[in-house]
């Protein structure tokens, strides 16, 4: 018996895609034909086939300029520098801290690349590499941003902003790093009575409202009170709603969680 395989692209005949101009995008899966113009660079996520362009993955086709590259829609997270991002420290090293980002290979977070408590600025001691593990810890969640990206693809970070630093009581939600939105800002107080901070590696951190005297800390002065009830109902219905954008492929940025929390408001919190 003889079995014929097909790729997807050809299930349905499709054609090749039309290359997206502006902010029009265009999904593809593996074998389309992106475009035959020669007068195109090939990017990531294609390959050259007899002088046409083909996508190698299942993702969205993006232009810049003559460059053609195919995003796929689920990837680890390729760093860029002056992203912010949420990370978790999984080891201390001499002089380093080791950082799951959500990449494919584990960040680093200098000794150097960090703030002392009270924003003290002078040359780390030895003293202070004594002190590491009192600074952060394994199993620590951080808000950091990416300041160098080696050529293996690991990053390098750095927490120097009063605003980044050791994360303290909220609740951390994972999505795919392709459905949150690159912004100017991504530290927001929404009118809702809580933090977001929305990594674009994909980590989420959602915490009761904190002013700026309790934010510039570096993380180094934890708030460890009983949160209110409302104020967890409040974390817990963002939460649900940001899991919600993820699994519907909804762009996750302010807005359109502003918009899903106020959907939810004629819904009970339910355990």
């Amino acid at each position: 018996m003889s079995i014929e395989i097909y790729l997807a692209h050809e299930a349905k005949n499709a054609s090749k895609v039309k290359v997206p101009k502006g902010n029009l995008q265009h999904l593809v899966t593996p074998g389309q034909t992106v475009t035959d113009n020669t007068g195109f660079m090939r990017g990531h996520g294609t390959y050259a086939d007899n002088g046409i362009l083909v996508a190698s993955v299942a993702g969205v086709v993006h232009r810049v300029n003559k460059l053609l590259r195919v995003n796929p829609v689920k990837s680890r997270y390729n760093g860029e520098v002056g992203d912010v991002v949420i990370g978790r420290i999984t080891e201390v090293q001499y002089k380093r801290w080791k950082v799951d980002t959500n990449a494919r290979l584990d960040s680093v977070l200098l000794i150097s690349s960090v703030n002392l408590p009270g924003g003290e600025l002078r040359r780390k001691s030895e003293e202070d590499e004594l002190m590491m593990r009192q600074y952060l810890q394994d199993g620590d969640l951080i808000s950091a941003e990416v300041q160098t990206v080696f050529q293996d693809g690991s990053l390098s970070l750095h927490t120097r902003s009063l605003k980044y630093g050791k994360l303290s009581q909220g609740t951390f939600v994972k999505v795919p790093p392709s459905l949150v939105k690159r912004c100017k800002n991504h530290f927001h107080n929404l009118p809702c009575q809580a933090s977001v901070i929305l990594g674009c590696n994909g980590y989420i951190w959602i915490a009761p409202y904190l002013n700026d005297d309790e934010t510039n800390t570096g993380g180094f002065v934890q708030n460890l009170n009983p949160v209110p009830k409302e104020d967890r109902e409040i974390v817990v219905r963002l939460r649900n709603c940001i899991l919600l954008l993820a699994q519907y492929c909804i762009m996750i940025f302010d807005t359109t969680i502003l918009y899903a929390y106020d959907a939810s408001l004629s819904y009970e919190v339910s355990r």
